[in-house]
């Protein structure tokens, strides 16, 4: 089982490598591959199964969001219309547009659709979607190239940290009901590990990359998207325990599905982008 995961954490990294460093079109396919079926793997667990016109209209909301994200035509739109918060005030009007279209579609069906179903969507669309598309969105900042791994940082290598650290150190249980081997020791741990390695990050990109960084605010950014992502995890990790299973899927060997890979990177990636702005 230790091995089939290795391998699987290998080609993954391979992945992040051949999607990243391009960044672009090629980073754009993936994420909505990605989104699309980690939105299929959350409504599964809720719906058991069911595909019924929710779940389709859900599966189109995700594509036009990602339509509307894609650089060539976020640009040739922004040639046409100048208005500098286009991209924000269009994904407001998108979101909008799919809750009144569930909306519409739970009154035409009723009973058959439940407005919890609805809130399930619409919730899936924007957890697994929305969240996940700060990836795209870092990436295509200056720097990006450099910038997008502080994601990463923060949830995989916070992982790590907390690992190491909870079984040299742990004592304390952080969450004894939801995830009894995670400690508080292991947490703190984690947030500074990924603090530490978001400076050294910093460092080794000045020198090689001559990207010149803040040192210091990669490490601030490294400590809070520590903390969120632990958040992230556990939050995933609940979804799960309330409904008795314990992968959302099988399509990563050794690891499940894609959700069970990238929760902590979609609850971490909108966090880093705003934190980013802010500090970088």
């Amino acid at each position: 089982m230790f091995r089939i995961r290795l391998l699987s954490g290998i080609v993954l990294v391979i992945l992040l490598l051949l999607t990243m460093i391009p960044g672009g079109q090629i980073l754009w396919g993936a994420l909505l591959i990605i989104s699309l079926i980690g939105f299929h793997e959350l409504t599964r667990v809720f719906m058991k199964n069911q595909i019924n016109a929710l779940s389709i209209t859900g599966l189109l909301a995700i594509t036009l969001y990602y339509l509307w994200i894609n650089p060539w035509i976020h640009s040739h739109i922004t040639t046409l219309v100048f208005y500098p918060q286009l991209h924000v005030v269009g994904t407001i009007v998108l979101m909008l547009l799919f809750l009144m279209s569930l909306l519409t579609i739970m009154v035409l069906a009723y009973p058959m659709i439940s407005f919890e179903q609805v809130l399930v969507t619409f919730f899936a669309v924007f957890y697994v979607a929305v969240m996940m598309s700060f990836v795209f969105l870092t990436r295509e900042l200056p720097h990006g190239v450099f910038l997008v791994w502080l994601v990463f940082i923060c949830s995989w290598g916070c992982d790590t940290a907390a690992y190491c650290a909870g079984m040299t150190l742990g004592k304390h249980k952080l969450a004894p009901v939801l995830s009894p081997k995670k400690s508080v020791e292991g947490a703190i741990g984690g947030v500074l590990g990924a603090a530490l390695i978001g400076f050294l990050y910093a460092l080794a990109v000045n020198h090689w990359g001559n990207a010149e960084l803040s040192i210091i605010s990669f490490a601030i950014i490294g400590g809070i998207g520590a903390v969120i992502s632990q958040i992230g995890d556990l939050s995933a990790s609940a979804i799960k325990r309330f409904h008795d299973i314990k992968d959302y899927g099988t399509l990563i060997p050794g690891h499940g599905g894609i959700l069970d890979r990238f929760d902590s990177v979609i609850f971490t990636a909108p966090m880093i982008y705003l934190l980013i702005v802010i500090l970088l």
